[in-house]
């Protein structure tokens, strides 16, 4: 782990009420914006009170125990007490242990927050930092920039190439080597410099309102999987495996819709995804409760097979240490997972990054929600765009049909960016 020389300075935090906000995003910065919303609630964040940096596979674990060091700390105020106020930092992690990419927490300097009508401010400073009074310290929104349409063009494996990949597993599952890997593909852009960010966000929140719109250190996506939530002692889950377009018109999409509640294959992939979420979470709540059976749930492009999960926490842990028993679940890696990893880093001609890793936040109340980080990209400091789509192959994949799943998949950041 590596962090800031104020990783050991304690936190002062304060949070008082606002009057209504119900637009966050304006506040945001331009090309670093920091923000968790969904259906108009949820936190945006400005400026690094705190940034701390893991790698490797202890990466997650390493988070856990420093959050809690930061909550041990604290000084913390806070007039409001609702999911999101207080002591809150945003979190992304890469997905691989063996990647690259940089997985951090975030504390901001500010956030503003919206959740049933009610708003509010944190302000967070280190000891020594300028620490004046959250109350008088309101960022104003600004308008946003130019509008910019960008092309996301095939990245390091093509059309062809995510075939013969999607071939390559359904030989080596039929053998028996493994049940189901997770294979993506990826498109590639450029953002110029004076380009801003929140008209992606904007564009996200818009066009899938149902979904986790999030940004966090240049990841933006609007994720439709709920990794875990925990509110109040309750812990959540939404597991998608499974995966039709939408129909043309109103009887096609009913068609469609039972065609993939009823597909074998689809039902074969969704079932890996729910048990590897049941497995990991037994460990650390009571009885747990799900769906009777898998529901369509419909997004603006497609149709998923979904399963809810839900159960109280029975032994403390904090929503980074149930990330960390989580990850990756079988809807992102496969079955079983240290095969379907390794599947993934021959067959895949590019390191993921953070792509289908977690995002979210986490409060010092025990309170949080971490989605898996899909339909979005990673934007580079110097303007280069990563995005990726994946599905799930089992042994009665085709090649043909899981590429079109994932340009369905790719609409969401094709439509942010272009």
């Amino acid at each position: 782990m590596t962090a800031t020389a104020t990783r050991l300075q304690a936190l002062t935090v304060q949070t008082t009420p606002l009057d209504d906000v119900r637009q966050l995003i304006p506040f945001l910065d331009s090309r670093r914006p920091l923000l968790w919303l969904r259906r108009g609630e949820g936190i945006a964040g400005i400026g690094e009170a705190l940034r701390l940096e893991f790698s490797g596979p202890s990466r997650i674990v390493d988070a856990a125990a420093a959050w809690r060091e930061i909550v041990r700390t604290a000084s913390v105020t806070d007039d409001v007490r609702a999911p999101g106020t207080g002591l809150v930092a945003f979190g992304t992690f890469a997905f691989d242990d063996a990647s690259a990419a940089t997985s951090v927490l975030i504390v901001p300097q500010i956030v503003i927050g919206r959740r049933n009508g009610r708003s509010w401010i944190t302000r967070m400073h280190t000891d020594g930092a300028d620490g004046a009074d959250a109350s008088s310290l309101m960022p104003q929104p600004t308008p946003f920039g130019a509008e910019y349409r960008l092309s996301l063009l095939p990245g390091a494996l093509s059309k062809d190439g995510y075939r013969d990949a999607v071939a390559t597993a359904v030989a080596q599952i039929r053998s028996g080597a493994l049940s189901k890997v997770v294979l993506a593909r990826d498109l590639r852009a450029h953002l110029p410099q004076e380009s801003d960010l929140r008209r992606a966000l904007a564009e996200f929140t818009l066009g899938y309102p149902e979904c986790w719109t999030y940004a966090v250190d240049g990841l933006v996506g609007a994720s439709p999987e709920t990794l875990v939530r925990v509110h109040g002692g309750n812990v959540d889950a939404r597991v998608l495996a499974g995966t039709i377009s939408r129909g043309a018109d109103a009887a096609a999409d009913h068609a469609a819709a039972i065609t993939l509640a009823s597909s074998p294959k689809d039902r074969g992939e969704h079932d890996y995804a729910v048990q590897s979420v049941l497995d990991a979470l037994r460990q650390h709540t009571g009885e747990l409760h799900l769906s009777e059976m898998p529901f369509t749930l419909k997004l603006p492009n497609l149709w998923h097979l979904a399963t809810d999960v839900s159960g109280l926490l029975a032994d403390g842990s904090s929503p980074l240490d149930l990330v960390a028993a989580l990850h990756p679940t079988a809807a992102v890696a496969g079955t079983p997972t240290p095969e379907s990893i390794e599947a993934i880093r021959r067959l895949e001609p590019f390191d993921r990054g953070r792509y289908a890793g977690p995002v979210g936040w986490i409060g010092a109340d025990g309170e949080g929600e971490w989605a898996i980080a899909l339909r979005g990209a990673q934007v580079q400091p110097d303007g280069n765009i990563a995005a990726f789509a994946g599905c799930g192959i089992v042994a009665d994949s085709d090649p043909d049909r899981e590429l079109t799943e994932t340009t369905m998949k790719f609409r969401p950041v094709v439509e942010a960016f272009g």
